[in-house]
């Protein structure tokens, strides 16, 4: 078979050792020949190929990023650009299509395959929101880096006395946050799932204060809600896919706490250093996991499906169920939260 592989929407560690896994099992045990497309759907549109071999993937499992690139683009909004999108791919004589992305890249590809296009989804988001699938590859390695941080920050801040508040990614489900904040043993750990309470955050650092730690540690996602109800937002300009660029929520809180408390108050803001980097050894097992299960799912003729992990187990789901809604914090774990926390 001849078959085409993209990555889309924004990088993330393991996405290299999914391309990894698909074209080494793909030609040793099938036979088959890959085509890449640069920089996600924009390649497609453009028609932007390179092609995968053995040699090409040979030691890109270790590495960060993706050597095919990525972007944020839309087809669905481009005009004529599902129809251009099938035209490119019959025009590459592809058997099939292995998209590697979130529920935005997702989306595109659950519209191409109602368009006629015989493909097949790889889970891929930081936040770990995707519907259906328990864990994405690259949360992991984003929580360590998170969880690292956290721990840096516990000696700066107990040194001065201080506040700091530490934001993270998570734009609709506070993931990182809550492991990355619970494993770090921060104070205060904010999601986006439940409205910030400005009152209880500052008893709890005024608690702790007053019961022998004189500093507070607080990690907030950066979709988490003001007490007015709004988010941290960067400009008013959107993405391709509608979304707003989340960020400043640290700072912010970081001036109202200290107005509350009195407390010397910083923030800290650790951005795309989460998603840099090498892959954890977890991501990159999870990864190549991934990649084997889309291959086969390709020579089974199973497209418009998307693999996820059950439990310990790679099976696979429709497209339209996993785009269909994100995966959020549930009580269970905003318990593990709350049943930290001092009674205040």
């Amino acid at each position: 078979m001849r078959i085409g592989v993209l990555t889309g929407g924004g990088d993330c560690p393991g996405l290299n050792a999914v391309i990894h896994a698909v074209v080494r099992k793909g030609i040793v045990h099938y036979g088959d020949e890959f085509v890449g497309f640069l920089e996600g759907w924009r390649g497609v549109l453009d028609n932007n190929t390179t092609p995968l071999t053995l040699h090409k993937v040979d030691g890109i499992l270790t590495e960060g990023g993706t050597i095919l690139r990525t972007s944020r683009t839309n087809v669905r909004k481009v005009e004529g650009g599902i129809a251009k999108c099938v035209a490119v791919l019959k025009a590459n004589k592809l058997d099939a299509l292995i998209a590697i992305g979130g529920d935005d890249t997702q989306s595109v590809t659950n519209a191409l395959i109602e368009a006629g296009v015989p493909g097949v989804g790889v889970p891929k988001t930081i936040d770990n929101d995707l519907n259906g699938t328990d864990v994405c590859f690259g949360f992991d390695t984003a929580v360590m880096i998170a969880t690292e941080a956290v721990d840096r920050l516990h000696t700066t801040a107990e040194s001065h006395n201080r506040v700091i508040v530490c934001e993270v990614m998570g734009r609709d489900a506070g993931w990182i946050a809550l492991t990355a904040g619970v494993a770090g043993g921060a104070h205060v750990v904010l999601v986006p799932e439940k409205p910030i309470d400005l009152d209880h955050v500052c008893a709890i650092l005024k608690y702790n204060h007053e019961h022998g730690k004189k500093y507070g540690i607080v990690v907030v996602a950066e979709g988490a809600k003001l007490p007015s109800g709004e988010q941290a937002v960067k400009g008013e300009k959107l993405d391709a896919f509608g979304h707003v660029r989340l960020s400043g929520i640290g700072e912010r809180l970081a001036e109202e706490i200290e107005k509350k408390t009195g407390y010397e108050t910083r923030s800290v803001n650790l951005g795309h250093t989460q998603r840099g980097g090498t892959p954890t050894a977890y991501d990159r097992m999870l990864a190549t996991r991934y990649g084997l299960a889309a291959i086969d799912l390709v020579h089974q003729g199973k497209f418009g499906r998307l693999v996820v992990l059950r439990g310990t187990k790679i099976e696979d789901i429709p497209l339209a169920e996993a785009i269909a809604k994100n995966r959020t914090v549930d009580d269970s774990f905003l318990s593990v939260i709350s049943s930290l926390e001092p009674k205040v």
